[in-house]
């Protein structure tokens, strides 16, 4: 028996930023950005707002959807790249925002493969008998270390979160049915945050030097999307015993639009099965599914007892995919 998602939520700041907004800030244009990412718009936090507000305000609703409340929650995973601090964690600093109480919570970085590295580490605390109800949330802040002089980076990433309720499914066939995660940390200089961490601190000569930004090699990172998240693909259907022609709905991490067809059409999923919400939140890293989860439900395109996959692909380099009943 599957753990599987009881109830889902996103939050997204109020800022639409649109990329005609974007072709005063760089040498870009809508047409530029919309033919070759398939991104219009995104959001952005406001001064004073934090990814940990996001994660509450995601988490708070997706609880209210389960038919919950904050103290039948047992564990918080926030999945993000973009932590409120360095420590503590975003889920600690969002752990009293939702009203958790002392539950235990931790964050995981995943980048984008954070949610679902979060929701197979859900399945296996309810499996373990540990927990039963666990909150996962994936948030970002992107906007927030982008080189706005960079248009190969600034113009894809948003800020948002999603948040999933995790309990236990009602019978064997429920919920999580197959699950792939792996990493290959030789390749982490291809996409990477260099400075602000403990490698290269902060000062004056890293910001000048925009260190402190995304760093991305873009070519490097189609190919190995690509390549990962149809291997991962492969292996869930392999493990559930099912065929790509019995999934109803196709939920991968909205990376761009290319990465995205060229995923569907190598795991032969049908793009009209595809759910995409690329082109009005860009890319939100660990957000992304849960976000597009949240957005499919709200649309009436998720019926309980569909066969939903998800596939990830993320900075480190790591990659996930699920299987799961709805």
């Amino acid at each position: 028996m599957g753990a599987r998602i009881l109830g889902i939520a996103s939050a997204v700041p109020s800022t639409v930023v649109t990329n005609h907004d974007l072709e005063r800030l760089v040498d870009t244009s809508d047409e530029w950005i919309t033919t070759r990412t398939g991104i219009k718009e995104r959001r952005h936090l406001k001064k004073g707002e934090d990814c940990s507000d996001m994660v509450a305000q995601a988490a708070s609703q997706a609880i209210e959807r389960a038919g919950l409340t904050p103290a039948d929650i047992d564990v918080m995973i926030v999945g993000t790249a973009t932590p409120d601090t360095v420590f503590p964690s975003t889920a600690c600093w969002a752990q009293p925002k939702v009203g958790l109480g002392t539950i235990p919570v931790l964050d995981i970085s995943a980048a984008c493969s954070g949610f679902l590295y979060g929701y197979q580490l859900a399945d296996s605390l309810i499996a373990s008998g540990r927990a039963r109800h666990v909150l996962v949330v994936g948030a970002e802040a992107l906007s927030r270390v982008m080189n706005w002089h960079d248009r190969t980076t600034c113009v894809l990433f948003g800020d948002g979160a999603g948040a999933a309720v995790i309990g236990p499914g009602d019978h064997e066939k429920d919920g999580l049915l197959a699950s792939s995660w792996g990493a290959d940390g030789r390749l982490a200089s291809l996409l990477w945050q260099p400075a602000g961490g403990t490698r290269h601190p902060a000062t004056e000569a890293t910001v000048a030097e925009q260190m402190h930004t995304v760093h991305m090699a873009g070519n490097e990172v189609f190919k190995h999307a690509v390549r990962a998240m149809k291997q991962a693909v492969g292996e869930v259907l392999e493990k559930a015993g099912l065929t790509n022609g019995e999934i109803d709905l196709f939920v991968p991490h909205q990376a761009n639009v290319r990465i995205i067809k060229a995923t569907a059409d190598r795991a032969r999923v049908p793009m009209e099965k595809t759910y995409l919400v690329i082109h009005k939140y860009g890319n939100v890293s660990a957000a992304s599914i849960p976000m597009a989860l949240a957005d499919a439900y709200e649309e009436g395109r998720l019926e309980r007892g569909d066969l939903v996959l998800s596939a990830s692909f993320g900075a480190g380099f790591t990659w996930a995919a699920t299987l799961y009943r709805w």
